[in-house]
């Protein structure tokens, strides 16, 4: 890291560490609604006899439906200018790079979740780069997100990154 890194200092020495971690009730009626919003009308989140069906003992959890049971609303006036949250980024600064934008998500799903699974969630920092693009240089942040169950079973994995632009 030199003197016009975009990186701080504060924000390159999180790498490896918990940027963020919540708990939340997956709940059926959250679920549902939440996938006849976004148009998903798969009937495993809806049916339980299609679900039983299929192999599950009820209706299940829409996967990606799982970060919005753990993070919860955001109050509007929490929101950054750019209409993101620091919440779930660990609240990284990049003075020189204030601008955000998501850079990419992917997911691992193991195991379903049915209602009322207790999901805990934890965020960890991966890695800070930066790099040149050829719009100029930006900032390009990681993260491993872990989802598990009350009985600490492996629910799901993350993998998530934000690009910080000056």
């Amino acid at each position: 890291m030199n003197d016009d890194s975009l990186i701080d200092a504060e924000s390159a020495s999180r790498v490896g560490t918990v940027a963020a971690s919540a708990t939340g009730e997956v709940n059926r009626r959250d679920w549902q609604r939440w996938a006849a919003a976004v148009g998903d009308h798969n009937p495993l989140w809806f049916d339980p006899e299609h679900a039983r069906a299929n192999g599950f003992r009820d209706v299940i959890c829409p996967p990606l439906f799982l970060q919005y049971a753990v993070l919860g609303v955001t109050h509007l006036e929490t929101l950054r200018p750019d209409g993101s949250s620091g919440a779930v980024s660990g609240s990284l600064a990049f003075p020189r790079a204030p601008r955000r934008m998501a850079g990419g998500e992917s997911f691992t799903f193991h195991r379903p979740s049915y209602h009322r699974d207790q999901i805990e969630m934890v965020r960890t920092i991966e890695s800070i780069t930066e790099k040149q693009g050829r719009s100029g240089r930006f900032v390009l942040v990681t993260w491993h997100t872990i989802y598990r169950n009350q009985h600490k079973d492996l629910v799901a994995e993350a993998s998530t990154s934000m690009i910080a632009r000056p």
